[in-house]
């Protein structure tokens, strides 16, 4: 297990691979390499069997993501997403959470600051994340759009084998300590599916929780996925306008489903496969 940043695991994982060993790496070094699977058990679980030494651990809002669409996209087609996330901080480091508490408080306190830290540590400008929401996750790239946001969009193409499939993001960093949140829209392959039939079919799906109550007021809260395991789903929506959109909004902790508990997973997979005996 790789978990120490990419120049890191470019460096030492195929020396491990060498000598013997199966790296699973929770670093983007190998996410895009054509010949490392990038896996999500409950999405693509029979990639690891192609994997030559090195398996990757994908993004975590990607994750968290493609966990929630997966069984709609088995059963009905998929062909476009566009989702917006709402991104803890925790997923830039402990030293953004402690960054995000001194600024909460001082500035109750009426005190000075100075922002070190987000969006990005080595850029040139920082900005408070206390009381905030920053649009900008990791450098921005030549098309506008920030590596970030091309890492959910090339990695869920590559997870579900659909390089063909229209994706869309816009990151979002809130002053959460931990729990990513995603509003995602969809354009299914299907005509006349109902918002109950989507509800109906992720009850059951592997690693999902449904919370989707409107007249209780259940719904996926950052605040309550701290500690589990699961991708929480609810606010399901058909679209008012196209009869093959809907609506969610998913919720996952991203230090566990988005890091540490995907890759014990993969891990477990290989045992289950019997890639590793």
């Amino acid at each position: 297990m790789f978990s120490a940043g990419g120049s890191v695991s470019k460096e030492l994982a195929p020396e491990a691979v060498k000598r013997g060993a199966i790296v699973v790496d929770n670093t983007s070094a190998f996410r895009m390499d054509e010949n490392t699977p990038l896996v999500v058990p409950e999405v693509n679980e029979e990639d690891l069997h192609s994997h030559n030494g090195i398996i990757a651990n994908p993004n975590c809002s990607t994750i968290q993501m493609v966990v929630a669409l997966e069984p709609l996209r088995k059963k009905f087609g998929l062909e476009k997403i566009i989702v917006s996330t709402y991104q803890a901080v925790s997923g830039a480091g402990a030293a953004a959470v402690e960054e995000l508490e001194q600024q909460t408080q001082a500035i109750l306190n009426g005190e000075d600051y100075e922002p070190k830290i987000l969006p990005v540590k080595s850029a040139k400008k920082h900005y408070q994340i206390a009381f905030n929401a920053i649009p900008q996750i990791d450098t921005f790239v030549d098309n506008g759009f920030t590596f970030e946001e091309m890492k959910m969009i090339n990695e869920t193409k590559k997870i579900m084998h659909m390089p063909e499939l229209q994706v869309a993001a816009t990151c979002v960093r809130l002053p959460v300590g931990t729990g990513h949140s995603e509003s995602v829209y969809i354009e299914i392959g299907q005509g006349g599916v109902s918002a109950a039939e989507v509800k109906e079919l992720l009850t059951d799906a592997p690693g999902i929780v449904l919370q989707d109550d409107p007249d209780q007021q259940l719904y996926p809260m950052p605040a309550f996925c701290v500690g589990k395991n699961d991708v929480f789903v609810g606010r399901i929506r058909k679209d008012l306008d196209y009869d093959k959109g809907f609506h969610m909004w998913v919720v996952s902790d991203n230090l566990l489903k988005g890091a540490a508990w995907n890759s014990v997973q993969i891990a477990e997979s290989l045992v289950k496969t019997g890639i590793v005996k």
